[in-house]
């Protein structure tokens, strides 16, 4: 996608902020020892902080000039937060670079950061570009960091309806402004919306891709109070569903649900009538559930109630959605459907 003649092909690190004046020191000083070599821009919104947030960044405004990294900051001081979706967008909107570096208040991004992700982005357009990540405290969500290192080029495309929300994080992403303007802006809901998932998907609903630069670019903090859990799980698992039914299950004639317990159970009751009557059977390794023979779906106004076979997983036919956690097996859910000889992405996705 070419660069208009005016637009100038800078990258625009943009930092949302909210009362993170003791994380700031090192996330700044992070951004002036960038060892990208071209011109950069510092964009900061300040969500109505009730610390010296401001005052800090401003401190360090001469020193990133200096670099050659010029900088923005604004704000508002209203009583309450007006949301992270609305101080992104504010970040963005007055940032002026061909290329957004998404950046949080509270995280530090290595040397490498905009170097390598701006050459990546050259590579991919119309992708939001991520890169692996450092967790601190160490050992704080293990599975989620382990998936965010590990997953595949494949799975970052696959694995998008699984509970741990955009195969790339945000706070790792790196796009082109067109991209950002055709896809956004970001739901500004505020509390309880989760605005980086809903516009994860609308990238991928407008055709974007999604990349990884294989190297460890940010740590990554991990706090109990993050914004992120003020958003409830059923609101995500709606959005999950609706995504999944939208993207692949409209495109299969019938399907079975791996996993006969209280998953795989929730995913059908969630479906709508014309997908629920896709799901020729739920399947699971338990012989308890196997046992039974089927699972009745009790709260049917349908008569007689709709009744779905449990069978083994071998006795069972593809496509499957997977309900079973992954990771959490030791291998086995791996194992078992590597056996089967499946493809993920055409054979199976994972939900959970």
């Amino acid at each position: 996608d070419q660069v208009s003649a005016n637009a100038v092909s800078l990258p625009s690190v943009t930092m949302p902020m909210y009362n993170a004046s003791s994380w700031l020191d090192e996330g700044l000083q992070a951004i002036l020892h960038q060892d990208f070599l071209g011109t950069m821009e510092l964009s900061v919104f300040d969500d109505a902080s009730t610390d010296d947030s401001r005052k800090v960044v401003e401190g360090w405004r001469e020193r990133l000039e200096a670099r050659g990294i010029s900088v923005v900051i604004s704000g508002h001081n209203s009583a309450q937060p007006r949301g992270v979706g609305y101080a992104k967008n504010k970040a963005i909107t007055q940032s002026c670079g061909q290329y957004l570096c998404f950046q949080d208040a509270d995280d530090v991004m290595l040397p490498q950061r905009v170097r390598l992700q701006y050459e990546a982005s050259f590579l991919h357009p119309n992708t939001l570009i991520g890169c692996k990540v450092q967790r601190v405290p160490e050992g704080s969500t293990e599975r989620y960091t382990r998936w965010i290192n590990t997953i595949s080029q494949d799975q970052l495309i696959t694995q998008v309806y699984t509970s741990h929300g955009p195969t790339v994080v945000m706070p790792t992403w790196f796009c082109s402004r067109n991209w950002y303007l055709k896809v956004g802006p970001f739901d500004e809901g505020g509390k309880g919306v989760p605005e980086d998932l809903l516009f994860f998907y609308q990238s991928l609903r407008q055709g974007g891709s999604v990349a990884r630069v294989d190297q460890c670019l940010l740590v990554y903090r991990y706090h109990e109070k993050a914004t992120t859990h003020s958003v409830t799980e059923e609101t995500i698992w709606k959005l999950r569903v609706d995504f999944l039914q939208e993207r692949v299950l409209s495109q299969w004639e019938s399907f079975t649900i791996w996993n006969a317990g209280k998953q795989g159970r929730k995913l059908y009751r969630s479906l709508s009538s014309t997908n629920q009557e896709k799901v020729k059977a739920f399947c699971d390794v338990d012989e308890n559930k196997i046992q039974k023979g089927f699972y009745t779906y009790e709260e049917s106004k349908q008569r007689p109630k709709p009744k779905i076979p449990v069978l083994h997983y071998k006795d069972a036919s593809a496509p499957f959605i997977i309900c079973v956690k992954l990771d959490m097996t030791g291998g086995v859910l791996e194992e078992n459907l590597n056996s089967l000889l499946l493809k993920e992405g055409t054979d199976f996705y994972h939900f959970n």
